[in-house]
């Protein structure tokens, strides 16, 4: 899985909007504190995950799960286990019709869910870090709204 930084920056650019399948609570968690890394950097963060229903981050509320989402949607970038990637990618497919990319997090890959999504014209990123590559392309400038706690 190699992807040419022109891609992943050309990724990164054009979204807008990122569903976080599997976004904790937990300020320690990747998928936390990668979703606030990216919220401070002017994405729009839709948290999904059954476990948290009922309450809000980064001023949205959580989603049990994709088809519970009625905004248009760039991005689905998944932080679960290899074995719910297929799942993830077919509700994707099937309730967001603007979407343009899956993620996959770093540990994360499936070959078969991302050759579907391919098909259907989705650009797929597999065991990579929406930060890491963030930070690594764009630059790690912190807004002041992170410094100050806004």
């Amino acid at each position: 899985m190699s992807y040419s930084d022109i891609f992943l920056k050309d990724i990164l650019t054009r979204t807008r909007v990122i569903a976080v399948v599997g976004i904790s609570t937990n300020p320690v968690r990747p998928s936390h504190y990668v979703s606030r890394f990216l919220h401070h950097r002017g994405y729009r963060i839709i948290p999904v995950n059954p476990a948290h229903v009922g309450q809000t981050i980064f001023g949205e509320e959580f989603r049990a799960g994709l088809s519970e989402i009625d905004a248009p949607v760039d991005m689905v970038d998944i932080f679960r286990r290899h074995d719910a990637v297929p799942s993830v990618v077919g509700a994707a497919l099937s309730h967001l019709p603007q979407l343009r990319t899956i993620w996959m997090q770093l540990g994360v890959a499936h070959a078969e869910a991302a050759a579907k999504a391919e098909g259907k014209g989705v650009d797929v990123v597999q065991d990579r870090c929406t930060k890491i590559e963030y930070e690594r392309l764009l630059g790690a400038a912190v807004p002041l709204a992170e410094v100050t706690g806004g």
